[in-house]
């Protein structure tokens, strides 16, 4: 008993994972922010800079929730299921980097109306990521667990909605822009933001499969 007293339990996972869903969703707004104002440089510049501040500060909570898992006895949920939600959900903060980093890498010079579209669900995505995330320290509750269910199907279908935008998005630049460069800059930016809510779409089979392990 005294043995088992003294044993490492639990950290504080679940706090670590909202505040890592915070700076996911702080990623996808000011990245949004940055297709609202890409024609004003210095609006651009500050927009770009919120994205890295918020995905450094996730990558940091990622260090951190990997770190514990070394140095903690007891976890609340399953220790893969832990490195998996962690490291999935740094990967949707990773992918919004990327874009915006490939905007500036690429030079693109117009926000579309298929960018906006995209980028509009991956906040809807983000920000639903963050509610089922929030839910997960209340699991073992029958209405919280159908709370966080329902919340991930609404994950699955912006993802689903994302998809057609991204073929129709493919189907229009193939039929209609003449200039190649232009073509491979904005194909890489429309594929980059669907990823987004790909990712955020295995963040919640992962919450799904805690659900059911725990239910």
């Amino acid at each position: 008993m005294i043995f088992g007293k003294l044993l490492p339990r639990e950290g504080n996972f679940f706090e670590l994972f909202n505040q890592h869903a915070g700076h996911v969703v702080t990623a996808a707004k000011a990245f949004a922010e940055l297709v609202q104002n890409y024609g004003d440089n210095t609006l651009r510049d500050k927009h770009n800079q919120d994205v890295d501040n918020a995905e450094h500060a996730a990558d940091r909570i990622t260090e951190e929730v990997n770190r514990l898992l070394h140095t903690t006895f007891i976890t609340p949920i399953d220790r893969e299921q832990i490195h998996s939600l962690i490291n999935t959900m740094d990967d949707v903060a990773d992918l919004i980097q990327d874009a915006a980093e490939t905007m500036a890498l690429y030079d693109v010079r117009t926000m579309t109306d298929e960018i906006h579209r995209l980028t509009d669900l991956c906040v809807k995505c983000c920000e639903r990521l963050k509610v089922a995330v929030s839910l997960l320290s209340d699991i073992g509750d029958a209405k919280t667990a159908e709370a966080t269910l329902k919340t991930c199907k609404e994950i699955d279908q912006l993802e689903s909605d994302a998809d057609r935008v991204l073929r129709s998005a493919m189907s229009k630049l193939f039929r209609e822009e003449p200039d190649v460069r232009e073509l491979i800059k904005l194909k890489a930016i429309y594929e980059l933001l669907e990823t987004v809510t790909d990712r955020c779409e295995d963040v919640a089979k992962v919450i799904e499969g805690v659900i059911l392990e725990n239910s």
